[in-house]
């Protein structure tokens, strides 16, 4: 691979302050990746909104735009960067957990998987080289391997067997990208490529697996198949057991994680990289992240409240507007409040990245984990 580098700065603990280096730019680590889906975040947000948020990398998923537009539509355009107007780095997941759990219908064989799309319900097939291909042709900084995501909970021996299909299924990613990245055509012949350990929840097959890819020295690694509905403290356990066998000098991806506490967590126990759905999906239904926890703008205290969503935030939404306001947008059933509350919790997420980032530079994030960490659960 070796299209990247990853410089750490500095640790405090087990957590890592350092900088991702990529064909679209540097990224300062620990980041939170906003979710664009379809190429675009939810609640009308745009590629040059998302700068004025303070986001580092958008990630956008292999499955949806192939589904649509195709992703022979967006390499036409000159791939996802040109597409959506975004010049800074994006990543784009595999298709595997979408693969997963929007098909009804699936068979996984050796090969990959067919299924039938949850659009208009056409057979499609995606294995580790469709996977591969597909996102060549969107062009992206980062591309996933194509891995099984198994359903919590699972039996240890289809645990196992999902396990080493998941490795045989990077190594033809592998393959796959290194031919791709050699032809005249591609978009971006410096696409990076991430393994994703699998295992369950079982820990010897976590370790197991994390020790056999650090091997191959891939561009970065994540834990997947977390986050789909084990308790937190088992998330916590296997991060805690599988991160020592992770490479060090490679940036650590927890995919899917998670609220705000979620991640001063995992940062706490060295993950360098998060994505999650969660601050844009809660805002388009009126739940805020503030600085002093959790709160429901629809709420009836809210109807003459002048003061912004978060007193301690300086986003565009906190800047101009009050409670009282994006309270009545929802109320109306207005688009405008959904913008409005997705603005500021995008906003949220990335101020507490570079909060955190701030705090490892002055050896101070175990204070920070312990004044904010369980704050920012709480009701406000």
């Amino acid at each position: 691979m070796g299209n990247s580098e990853f410089q750490l700065l500095k640790t405090e603990g087990n957590a890592r302050r350092g900088i991702f280096k990529t064909p679209h730019g540097e990224i300062q680590s620990p980041f939170f990746m906003n979710v664009g889906t379809s190429a675009a975040i939810k609640g009308g947000i745009s590629s040059p909104d998302l700068k004025d948020l303070k986001c580092q990398v958008e990630l956008c998923n292999t499955y949806h735009l192939h589904v649509r537009p195709g992703d022979d539509v967006v390499y036409k355009m000159g791939g996802l960067h040109k597409f959506m107007n975004w010049d800074k780095p994006i990543l784009t997941d595999s298709g595997g957990f979408q693969v997963f759990s929007l098909a009804k219908l699936r068979k996984i064989k050796e090969e990959g998987v067919y299924f039938n799309s949850h659009v208009d319900g056409r057979k499609i097939f995606m294995g580790p080289e469709e996977s591969m291909q597909i996102q060549s042709h969107l062009a992206s900084t980062i591309a996933m391997a194509f891995d099984e995501c198994v359903e919590n909970p699972a039996t240890y021996e289809y645990a196992k067997n999902s396990v080493a299909r998941t490795t045989r299924w990077l190594k033809r990613c592998i393959a796959e990208m290194e031919r791709l990245n050699s032809l005249p055509e591609t978009i971006n012949k410096k696409q990076l490529l991430f393994a994703i350990n699998q295992g369950a929840t079982f820990d010897d097959l976590r370790v197991a697996h994390m020790k056999e890819i650090a091997e191959l020295d891939l561009d970065g690694y994540a834990i997947g198949g977390l986050a789909v509905g084990e308790p937190t403290e088992v998330m916590y356990h296997i991060l805690d057991t599988v991160l020592p066998y992770a490479p060090v000098n490679k940036p650590r991806y927890l995919m899917g994680v998670g609220t705000p506490s979620n991640i001063i967590e995992g940062v706490y126990r060295g993950v360098d990289m998060f994505d999650c759905v969660m601050p844009s999906r809660n805002a388009r239904h009126g739940t805020i992240f503030t600085w002093s926890g959790i709160t429901h703008i629809t709420n009836e205290k809210y109807l003459t409240d002048d003061k912004p969503i978060d007193e301690q935030c300086d986003c565009p939404t906190c800047r101009n507007f009050s409670r009282a306001y994006v309270r009545h947008l929802f109320k109306a059933g207005e688009q405008l409040g959904g913008r409005l509350a997705v603005q500021h919790n995008l906003y949220f997420y990335n101020t507490l990245m570079e909060k955190i980032r701030e705090a490892l530079d002055n050896d101070s994030f175990t204070e920070f984990r312990n004044h904010y960490s369980s704050l920012l659960a709480q009701k406000a």
